[in-house]
């Protein structure tokens, strides 16, 4: 595997980005399903993270490979159903395994990030611009 050119920075985050989100889409996919009171379609999932900002906001063919490998992993089920606007949708719903499991990646998640915000947090970055600093050390102002 080669390295990336240290001189394109851009290409170094959206790398970065990539591996970060490959865990995280999962999980945001789980807990948005968990949360529906019945089962949605995928366009229904993207606006819903839409509405929370959340990771994949804007990139609805994303979803799909993403909700496919959580129902063949067990974690969903799907159907299929006639639509009056168009072709059949499937519809997915979060089923036993996948809220357990929804729980246990939501607290493997949790500890990640306070560990991760506990490093950034207490070490010090002077060669970081004072925007930079603040946003590494989780200052939001």
């Amino acid at each position: 595997m080669s390295a990336l050119p240290l001189d394109d920075p851009d290409l170094q985050l959206r790398k970065f980005q990539k591996e970060l989100s490959a865990g995280t889409v999962s999980l945001a996919l789980l807990a948005v399903l968990a949360d529906a009171t019945e089962p949605m379609y995928g366009y229904q999932i993207a606006k819903r993270l839409e509405q929370l900002e959340g990771v994949l906001a804007g990139k609805q063919s994303a979803l799909y490979p993403v909700l496919r490998g959580l129902e063949g992993a067990g974690l969903l089920e799907s159907q299929v159903e006639p639509s009056i606007s168009g072709p059949p949708r499937r519809y997915y719903r979060i089923n036993a395994a996948g809220v357990a499991v929804l729980g246990r990646w939501a607290s493997a998640w949790r500890d990640t990030r306070d560990s991760v915000d506990a490093v950034l947090g207490a070490l010090a970055h002077p060669k970081l611009p004072a925007t930079e600093q603040n946003d590494f050390r989780g200052d939001h102002a």
